[in-house]
């Protein structure tokens, strides 16, 4: 069994732009790694649920890859290896030790329901198999779940198999993985992939994240591990809720994460149009979103995104408590630059 350190931090699934002719835009990609570093991220999480692998082919997943590395400045890189089947999989993690990435995230199987029974035997025959490390990931919206008996007789049978990242957005679960596995394995990585669960999961012992609000606000996702790594649990808890008036807008808005593009969009990127269409309905309710999202950036401190807030008209002499939070808050961040 290994002893080295657990897989720790925060690790951002970056989304992919496109050019004005839906082609991956490097060049852009590449800034958004490189701002991203520069904010202080762990690591990086590309081709995840944020990248929309499953929109891109496996030449163009293979380009994403490499141009992250690229750009890491050698922060760690967690790729996403889920592929269709064994072969490709296998083929996947390869690639990714031959470019040196720490290791891969890979989802249960998905389209097709299948057994506990079934899942356990592909994941112990990939962990025979894979040249590089092996994050479990569960996110049972998209792909079969993967109970904790199971994960945790992988954790303890298969030294291959390093930690495990949960999107399952079910925090009683969460704990059990903690007390049944990392009991017996302290260097098994319990990663959260659900914002909403940064703080309490941090508290109870996670060890990080791969989240999504860390592509449009690294700066509030880094300070709320950091200080909760330093136990300062008030202000963790305090940046925890402003976290969520982010976190909530992006993901509830239609066609997912198209929310996100969004944030990307206010912080000075060009995201492009996303491989999938949305509605005429579906865009303007984007659109009213992205206006909400992009007063509670500039609220935040975040500037670049003030031109695209649209606030709307109060009544002479009606003052909202929502109103004086907004103004005390952005008086205190602009204090505290």
């Amino acid at each position: 069994m290994k002893t080295s350190a657990a897989l720790s931090g925060i690790f951002v699934p970056n989304i992919v732009p496109y050019d004005d002719h839906g082609k991956i835009n490097e060049e852009e990609l590449r800034r958004i790694i490189r701002w991203l570093g520069e904010k202080g991220v762990t690591g990086y999480y590309p081709n995840g649920s944020m990248g929309e692998f499953i929109r891109l082919s496996y030449e163009e997943r293979k380009r994403v890859l490499k141009i992250v590395v690229e750009e890491a400045g050698g922060r760690p890189i967690l790729a996403g290896a889920a592929e269709p089947n064994v072969d490709l999989v296998l083929e996947m993690c390869k690639y990714c030790a031959d470019l040196g990435c720490r290791a891969v995230s890979i989802t249960g199987p998905y389209y097709y329901k299948l057994t506990q029974e079934s899942i356990e035997t592909y994941f112990r025959e990939l962990a025979a198999k894979s040249p590089i490390d092996i994050v479990i990931y569960n996110i049972p919206a998209f792909a079969n779940e993967i109970t904790v008996p199971v994960l945790k007789r992988l954790a303890l049978d298969c030294p291959r198999i390093i930690g495990t990242k949960d999107t399952s957005r079910d925090m009683p679960r969460f704990q059990t993985v903690l007390h049944e596995i990392k009991s017996q394995r302290p260097e098994f990585s319990v990663l959260i992939g659900w914002e909403e669960l940064l703080c309490p999961t941090l508290f109870m012992g996670g060890d990080g994240g791969t989240l999504s609000s860390a592509g449009v606000a690294p700066e509030i996702i880094m300070k709320l591990y950091n200080e909760a790594r330093a136990g300062n649990w008030d202000e963790a808890k305090r940046i925890q809720y402003r976290l969520l008036d982010i976190f909530s807008l992006m993901v509830n808005a239609p066609n997912f994460p198209e929310g996100f593009r969004a944030g990307y969009e206010l912080r000075g990127f060009k995201p492009g149009r996303a491989r999938f269409p949305l509605s005429d309905r579906e865009l303007a309710t984007v659109d009213t979103m992205r206006s909400r999202l992009a007063c509670i950036l500039a609220d935040e401190g975040f500037s670049e995104a003030a031109s695209s807030c649209r606030r709307p008209a109060i009544p002479a002499g009606e003052i909202r408590p929502a109103d004086v939070e907004a103004i005390v808050r952005s008086v205190l961040t602009r204090l505290q630059a």
